[in-house]
């Protein structure tokens, strides 16, 4: 023991020395300057450093991530760092990469050549590459840096990249729900199990963060549907034996589903009437809870109270539980908030897109008092306007205790696409399309296209453009050029059509928004067969080409931006078009459509009633002015194939008026998932009637002028492609006359490439 404590004692004094040196130098450096290093290194000619001092001076030198390798020796007076430099990367490389090309991956690398090589940057990169694989699902890639020798302390940086293949997800189910299907689970999700289209099929590959969002999305989905206690307690994902695809299993808790008992709202500001804000209240009693509805209901009181000059409102949803009859109580708690007010927004990467764009998200502006939820509304309408890959909206202390600064980072990705590619449609055959489309053109947030398409029966060309925010307001301006050209195989006639047409469209209402426009229009009818087409047509073609200028306006009614009621949807829609000039009519059309989910929601129920009628100054409408009733408004017949008709020529003349009910079903057929198949079955009824004014002809020419109804029954196969989801009807005509052109089977396809 005594001589142990002699030792300690003798080795102290050793570590406690004392240095000092008249001659400091390095050695072994090549490229980096000796002031460089001896700045590093903060050791100066005659001061006293000890032991501890050289070994910093050291690390400060080794961390400068210049060097292999640095030893520093006292020899007596004298200093010596000796160091051996990094080498300087004489070129970046990769090999073994195939699913991600040179261009892409030479972005994620912050390495750059003629600089020096520093391996922990090296093995960052290495890690960022191999991150972009697991975002493809390659979670088995691995990536190594490697260098290749040359001359003059030169090195190529190689990244070698072995892919490994894709992890895909073969199965994803569900433990603990009651209520829902897992196949109706599975279709909130945004991940998706592997089926026979995989190749294409980019959501069936695991990613982590996307099963972060569809947790979030699964607690969205029950909570509006009022099982105010859903939680996802944990996600297993189990590589299957072969560590080529994953098993996801959600483990989640349902819980009680509640529905709204009372509703009130109580103030806590003196000389605020709770009253004045009743008409605010949507939420209906009875109904299942839903905490999207809360939020609305809160909004719109916020909204009134900034109409009524009151300030710093803030409205708190008090909820009380009735755990007998599984009923909450509501209350809207209104209290003053704290008096915080917006310094300014910040905006921050946005290199193409303008300032005002983003700005033009938010309700609020410099100097407006802060409300945390408008801004979080904000930030929301920033994500959906397309434009950003990442948006991320955060408030942060101002220069003023009672200030706030609103910080807004974006990162863009590209809006624009050029397209050409193939369509089929059982109306207009085969065909070839061509377009561009721009959605934030000179990062101005307006939308800029043009279409070019030409099928067996038909030409389209048109141009569109649109500015979102008219004059900084909430108004839509719109104008748009169509040229159409059909070619008629089934009938004696072409017709030729041009339209210009500027609008401008604004909301009305929470749920309503209202389109008013002109249009100058020129129609046509051409390539008339003189000999055998109908005689009606032959004289309106007589008429030469018709300019119509028109003034209309459309409204729209679409509960679904509400969220009201999550399993259901009400779109209504109605315009009229007022003829001016010469030729003078009104043109009325609607439509109101309703759907609703059942049995457990995997059963979609759908109803709609559309219509429209023209009424002309001298009922003498043409060929070109008449509704036909296509595939897309009654099924089961060819285009022009019910309605009225020329008896003797058989061509399809059209009518002033046509009114139609489909009511549908749409519902799985118990085949796997991965097939991407569902069935429907569907019912049509209505007909399309009067041609109007027949210029003198004998009325007893036309066929089928007064309402004469058709019915129609039918199955659908849906099947969901990368091509886009293809549906397949099969259809019976249940009450048709005899000169009508029936259609037994229908599909549409759309493919680009």
């Amino acid at each position: 023991m005594a001589a142990l404590i002699a030792a300690i004692s003798a080795v102290a004094p050793a570590l406690a020395q004392d240095f000092r040196f008249e001659e400091v130098s390095v050695e072994g450096n090549r490229r980096i300057e000796t002031g460089t290093i001896l700045t590093y290194a903060g050791i100066a000619r005659g001061e006293t450093v000890s032991a501890a001092a050289l070994n910093d001076a050291g690390q400060r030198i080794r961390e400068s991530g210049l060097f292999r390798s640095v030893e520093i020796r006292p020899e007596g007076g004298r200093l010596v760092i000796a160091v051996t430099e990094f080498p300087t990367i004489n070129r970046i490389g990769f090999e073994g990469n195939a699913k991600i090309n040179d261009e892409e991956l030479a972005g994620l690398v912050s390495a750059t050549e003629r600089r020096v090589y520093n391996p922990v940057q090296a093995q960052a990169d290495a890690n960022a590459i191999a991150a972009a694989y697991a975002e493809r699902g390659r979670i088995d890639a691995t990536v190594r840096p490697a260098l290749i020798e040359r001359s003059d302390n030169r090195v190529d940086l190689v990244y070698q990249i072995t892919e490994g293949g894709v992890t895909e997800i073969e199965r994803i189910s569900f433990a603990g729900n009651r209520a829902f299907s897992d196949r109706r689970l599975r279709g909130v999700l945004a991940t998706r199990q592997a089926g026979l289209l995989r190749q294409f099929i980019k959501s069936d590959t695991f990613v982590a963060d996307r099963i972060a969002f569809d947790r979030q999305m699964l607690t969205d989905f029950y909570r509006s549907r009022g099982y105010v206690d859903f939680e996802v307690l944990d996600v297993d994902a189990e590589l299957t034996r072969a560590r080529d695809a994953y098993l996801l299993t959600f483990n989640i808790r349902e819980g009680q589903r509640f529905t709204v008992n009372a509703i009130d709202i109580e103030s806590q500001i003196s000389g605020l009437s709770p009253d004045r804000f009743n008409e605010a209240v949507r939420l209906d009693p009875g109904a299942y809870f839903s905490p999207s509805a809360v939020e609305d209901d809160i909004a719109r009181m916020e909204r009134i109270a900034i109409r009524d000059g009151v300030d710093f409102l803030r409205v708190e949803p008090r909820i009380e539980r009735n755990p007998r009859d599984l009923s909450l109580d509501v209350t809207y708690v209104l209290t003053r908030g704290e008096r915080i007010f917006v310094e300014r927004i910040d905006i921050e990467g946005n290199s193409t897109t303008l300032d005002r764009v983003v700005r033009q998200q938010f309700n609020t502006v410099e100097g407006d008092p802060f409300n945390p939820r408008a801004i979080r509304e904000s930030a929301e309408r920033v994500r959906a306007l397309g434009y950003f890959a990442d948006a991320q909206v955060n408030a942060r202390p101002g220069t003023r205790p009672d200030s706030v600064v609103i910080d807004v980072d974006v990162e863009e990705q590209p809006t624009g696409s050029l397209s050409f590619g193939a369509n089929y449609s059982t109306d207009n055959g085969f065909g070839l399309v061509a377009g561009f489309k721009e959605r934030n053109f000179l990062g101005r947030g307006q939308l800029f296209s043009v279409d070019l398409s030409t099928s067996q029966n038909n030409r389209v060309v048109s141009f569109d453009f649109a500015e979102p925010a008219f004059l900084g307001r909430d108004l839509r301006f719109g104008f748009g050029v169509d040229y159409r050209s059909t070619d008629n195989d089934a009938a004696l006639y072409d017709t030729d059509t041009f339209r210009i047409s500027p609008s401008f469209t604004f909301p009305v209402s929470e749920n309503g928004r209202l389109q008013t426009y002109y249009a100058a229009e020129y129609t046509d009818i051409t390539d008339v067969d003189m000999e055998d087409a109908s005689p009606i047509i032959i004289a309106e073609q007589a008429e030469a080409g018709v300019w119509t200028n028109s003034l209309g306006y459309a409204y729209s009614y679409d509960t679904r931006r509400s969220g009201l009621d999550p399993n259901t949807g009400v779109l209504l829609r109605f315009g009229q078009e007022f003829g001016i000039g010469d030729e003078a009519f009104v043109k009325t059309t609607a439509r109101a459509t309703a759907e609703t989910r059942v049995l457990g929601e995997d059963v979609l129920l759908r109803a709609t009633l559309e219509g429209g009628m023209i009424n002309h100054s001298d009922s003498s409408t043409r060929v070109t002015d008449r509704f036909f009733m296509g595939g897309r408004v009654m099924r089961g017949f060819e285009p022009g194939g019910i309605g009225p008709r020329d008896a003797e020529t058989d061509d399809a003349l059209g009518g002033n008026k046509f009114a139609v009910t489909r009511l549908e079903a749409e519902f799985p057929l118990g085949l796997p998932e991965d097939y991407g198949i569902s069935g429907g079955a569907f019912v049509d009824y209505g007909s399309v009637w009067e041609v109007g004014d027949l210029r003198g002809r004998d009325p007893d020419l036309v066929l089928y002028d007064d309402f004469t109804p058709r019915a129609v029954v039918g199955a659908s196969v849906f099947w969901d492609t990368p091509l886009g989801p293809l549906r397949f009807n099969f259809t019976e005509a249940l009450q048709s006359e005899a000169r009508d052109e029936t259609r037994g089977f229908d599909l549409t396809i759309s493919s680009r490439f």
